[in-house]
């Protein structure tokens, strides 16, 4: 029951003080009642003086924070002395007087007004603030129907004039976020005034009292009143009005909340900030998104004539893009599509839009854990959506939002929202690690195994979240990881060791004597491989990137890059050697001799994968295609070519030569081998069905005897169906492999995988009239780690000039 306080300010002041001691109340209910007894004390004051002063036509409206009945023990009172005009200036003025020096006499802080309703619309008109204060307006003494019509008067204001006033609001809340930074950051926030602070949940309102849009209220009551609470205990403790949680005062606010300590207060308000920043997200999208639909010219709407179905335009398999978002399409499964979710999230970032609230929450709602170890799409998708830069961490957040990270990733949980004591940090432990995947995602091009450096940027901290060493910890974790993904035995070895040794890099480079053999001995011994040395160089970097300013540097990164060469010469002590090919299966030399009794192209397109084998080995990743035919030239473009027209995505490719008995062909008697080449594909359509063998052969046939133009039937489609283009991805990276073979040149192609990007690299080897010896495609995530194994026409490895302008020339060709 709320505490009933006498008229006079020393009776008001001890209800209030016992109200504010009282343990068992706090929270909203204490909140409420606390507003309740000012209520009652100043109705009595005005309903006293208003009789003293003879005003009529006047009332005592509360607005902003007390209009909405939240006031914390320090809160100001925002009051507005309302009234009709009626009664003279010195009668209003009196009145005024004996409502607020009681006030001020009990020390509590003011923000008053005296206005008529005209005053109060044109102000309101003017100052933008003024108007989102009185969105709240309360009666809470005087003349209730003045209150009323002016309470109605302003939503009706805010309500015409929304196209207009929400760009604005929208700008200052950009303008409050740059000066005050994110809430869910930092280590001595500003609970109101911090972007995901109070003033952005006051914000979430307006926009729902415009009607234009509303926000996701899942969770964001709950968020706004874990705010509110900190903010109490803050001012009980403190005995002050602010709202900044400095370092010394969060353990007190931690014991006045019954909170384990200072990092346990810590992550519950930067969860309770991280839930409303994503809701500001969503609902200014839609805001944004009506304003634009609003500024259609209404010639314009009445050329159109009735409001025209939106445009979808497909991404991936269950995916398209509609109205600038990532949205399910109308025949998309997420109950059976276990990769759905995944795939979405990929498509989204890869094009730089946000994935849609509904199609998120549907997923969250209707998708099926996947198994364990995932299957290889899955892990696929997972390394396309960290490899897609800044574009990440919108969607990572959406997805974190309806509970689908912790769902794909358990161990993620226990760094969620975890706070870093240490100032260098910029990030709580899980935006760190994704900030590192995004920077990991620009030095993709330095490792030949992108995959594996995406994984270990989201996962090099994960230990954080238990005692003791968080790299000892965190080794174990990224082991299990790895294996819950899908990764075999030797993949998952190595990302454990390269999260152990995450650190080893700079502490050893800016602590130890490098001119000591000892010294690179060590770090040699616990790297183990020029592999795992490439991968430790560049999360190194992307880790301290993702740090903050102050971790890196270019004094740092010389002392790093002097290190990593001393290793690498330790490491490369044993010279390479090129391993035997291995035989053809029963089905590509059959095949082949199909294709040398024919003297044509012959195909054979398995229209469904094969199930996983139980051998430790990942699932391979989308349909095999094989395609044999005797040796031309041309066959890599051509082949490359054709598969893109028919939107065939290649994830895996091998291209080599077999030798085969001439009798067995056309060229029977007139020499004693014939060469057959053997292409092995794994292929995923974009989205929908595989086209059928036959249509790919006959399309093949016409590429390889010129009447296909497949550079400009590729051209057209694109100038047709533009790909949306996301954040710009790291440019291709071509280069010589010095000593990876002695029978021929290996070039090395690391670049973002796009349609056609075979096709280009293959015609530019052609133009170069080199002979393609073998070839070795991989995509990994959205990047393509290909080697060509080439010679010149007499079979030979080519010289070291000519090498390096080949590799200079394919960069060129695919810039």
């Amino acid at each position: 029951m709320t505490e009933q306080a006498d008229s006079g300010p020393s009776g008001y002041a001890a209800a209030r003080l016992r109200l504010l001691q009282e343990k068992a109340q706090s929270g909203p209910p204490r909140r409420a009642a606390l507003a309740r007894l000012t209520d009652d004390w100043l109705n009595a004051l005005f309903t006293t003086a208003a009789r003293e002063a003879g005003v009529r036509g006047a009332a005592l409206v509360a607005v902003g924070g007390y209009g909405r009945g939240e006031l914390s023990p320090r809160s100001d009172l925002d009051l507005l002395l309302l009234h009709d005009g009626a009664s003279g200036p010195a009668a209003i003025a009196a009145l005024a007087d004996r409502v607020w020096y009681p006030v001020w006499d009990l020390g509590l802080a003011l923000d008053h007004s005296v206005r008529t309703p005209a005053e109060v619309r044109r102000t309101a008109g003017e100052d933008l603030k003024v108007q989102l204060g009185l969105l709240d307006a309360r009666h809470v003494a005087g003349d209730l129907g003045l209150v009323g019509g002016v309470r109605t008067a302003i939503l009706a204001d805010w309500r015409n004039s929304a196209l207009k006033r929400l760009p604005e609001l929208d700008e200052l809340c950009r303008e409050r976020a740059e000066r005050q930074g994110e809430l869910q950051f930092l280590l001595e926030p500003d609970l109101k005034e911090a972007r995901g602070g109070l003033r952005d949940a006051t914000a979430l309102r307006a926009i729902a009292a415009s009607w234009l849009a509303d926000a996701p209220r899942e969770g964001l009551y709950e968020a706004r009143r874990r705010l509110l609470d900190a903010r109490d205990a803050l001012h009980l403790t403190t005995g002050r009005a602010t709202d900044r949680l400095a370092l010394q005062e969060q353990d007190p606010v931690a014991a006045e909340l019954g909170l384990l300590d200072a990092d346990a207060l810590l992550r519950q308000v930067y969860e309770a900030a991280r839930t409303v920043s994503y809701a500001s997200d969503v609902t200014w999208r839609e805001v944004n998104r009506v304003l634009r639909s609003r500024a259609v010219r209404p010639r314009l709407r009445a050329m159109l004539g009735a409001k025209p179905a939106p445009d979808r335009s497909p991404l991936a398999e269950g995916v398209v893009e509609q109205d600038g978002e990532v949205v399910l399409a109308r025949t998309a499964r997420p109950e059976r599509d276990l990769v759905l979710p995944l795939r979405a999230a990929a498509a989204a970032a890869q094009a730089g839009l946000p994935i849609s609230l509904h199609a998120v929450r549907r997923l969250a709602a209707a998708s099926k854990p996947l198994p364990v170890p995932w299957p290889a799409e899955a892990r696929q998708e997972l390394i396309t959506l960290l490899g897609a830069g800044e574009s990440t961490v919108p969607v990572w957040e959406a997805l974190e939002a309806e509970g689908l990270i912790s769902q794909f990733l358990p161990d993620w949980e226990r760094v969620r929202c975890r706070p870093q004591r240490n100032p260098v940090h910029t990030w709580t432990v899980d935006r760190h690690l994704v900030e590192t995947a995004v920077q990991a995602s620009s030095l993709t091009r330095r490792v030949g195994r992108p995959d594996l450096l995406l994984i270990c940027a989201l996962l090099h901290d994960i230990g954080k979240g238990w005692p003791g060493d968080h790299s000892v910890a965190g080794e174990v974790i990224a082991r299990d990881v790895a294996s819950r993904i899908g990764f075999d035995r030797e993949d998952m070895g190595v990302v454990a060791t390269v999260v152990r040794h995450h650190l080893l890099l700079i502490d050893t480079a800016t602590r130890r004597d490098l001119d000591d053999p000892a010294t690179v001995s060590a770090v040699a011994t616990r790297v183990g491989s020029l592999a795992t040395l490439e991968l430790l160089h560049a999360l190194t970097e992307a880790d301290a990137l993702a740090t903050g300013p102050a971790a890196w540097s270019s004094w740092r990164a010389s002392l790093v890059d002097d290190l990593v060469a001393r290793v690498a010469a330790v490491l490369a002590g044993d010279a390479v050697t090129e391993p035997e090919p291995a035989a053809p299966s029963a089905e590509q030399e059959r095949l082949a001799v199909e294709a040398l009794r024919t003297g044509g192209p012959v195909l054979a397109l398995h229209a469904q994968a094969e199930a996983p084998q139980d051998d430790g080995e990942p699932e391979p990743v989308g349909v095999e295609l094989l395609i044999a035919l005797p040796d031309q030239p041309g066959v890599l473009p051509a082949a490359a070519g054709v598969l893109a027209l028919h939107r065939l995505t290649v994830r895996a490719a091998d291209l080599r030569a077999v030798e085969l008995p001439a009798e067995l062909g056309k060229d029977a008697g007139r020499k004693q081998t014939t060469e057959v080449l053997l292409l092995s594909w794994r292929v995923a359509a974009e989205y929908g069905s595989l086209p059928q063998a036959a249509r790919l052969r006959a399309d093949l046939v016409r590429a390889l005897d010129g009447s296909l133009d497949i550079p400009s039937r590729l051209a057209e489609r694109e100038a047709a169906y533009p790909r949306r283009r996301g954040v710009t991805a790291p440019p291709p990276r071509v280069t010589v492999a010095p000593t990876a073979s002695q029978l021929a040149t290996v070039i090395e192609v690391r670049a973002q995988d796009a349609p056609g990007l075979l096709h280009r690299i293959g015609r530019a080897l052609e133009e170069a009239r080199v002979r393609v010896r073998s070839a070795h495609v991989s995509t990994l995530g959205a990047n393509a780690v290909d080697a060509f194994y080439v010679t010149n026409e007499r079979g030979r490895p080519l010289p070291e000039k000519a090498a390096a302008e080949l590799a200079g020339a394919v960069e060129a060709a695919l810039r």
